[in-house]
């Protein structure tokens, strides 16, 4: 099993979390609500609103998301899914570990941070830099840039 960080679409309550629930695709269990070690620039950008996490740590914001435990089946679906590596990059970062942990999981006497795969990019228009950063991505947040669900493109 391999820890993925999701911090968009894939979460709970939004778009595309779907397919973290559909068995046809692998195995994917909740952990933990998590937030990035290092800061990095999550952006919401494109003609359909995509959240982008930026490649570019130590900028940007320590970003919210929710940690799972995916096996390979799950995690070569998620390659698919994302485009990767032709749109998005799997690669590793670090996450702190927080409150909302899977029920049965044990509480640590201390924070916890892991080690996630996490899909983001590495190449972006420069101007994506700029855009305002996120610490939490809603697909209806305050920020209005509504997401275009892939099949309504």
């Amino acid at each position: 099993m391999a820890l993925v960080f999701v911090y968009g679409t894939l979460k709970r309550g939004q778009p595309n979390h779907r397919v973290l629930r559909d068995g046809a695709h692998g195995s994917a269990a909740f952990r933990a609500r998590g937030r990035t070690l290092e800061p990095y620039p999550l952006v919401i950008a494109g003609e359909h609103n995509i959240p982008w996490l930026l490649h570019l740590p130590g900028s940007g914001r320590r970003v919210e998301g929710e940690v799972y435990a995916v096996d390979e089946r799950m995690l070569r679906f998620l390659d698919d899914f994302e485009s990767c590596p032709a749109l998005y990059q799997r690669t590793a970062l670090r996450v702190q570990l927080l409150e909302d942990r899977a029920p049965g999981a044990e509480e640590p006497s201390a924070p916890t941070a892991v080690q996630c795969f996490v899909y983001s990019r590495a190449t972006f228009p420069p101007e994506w830099a700029q855009l305002p950063h996120h610490d939490s991505y809603d697909s209806e947040g305050p920020h209005g840039l509504r997401y275009n669900p892939r099949e309504n493109r």
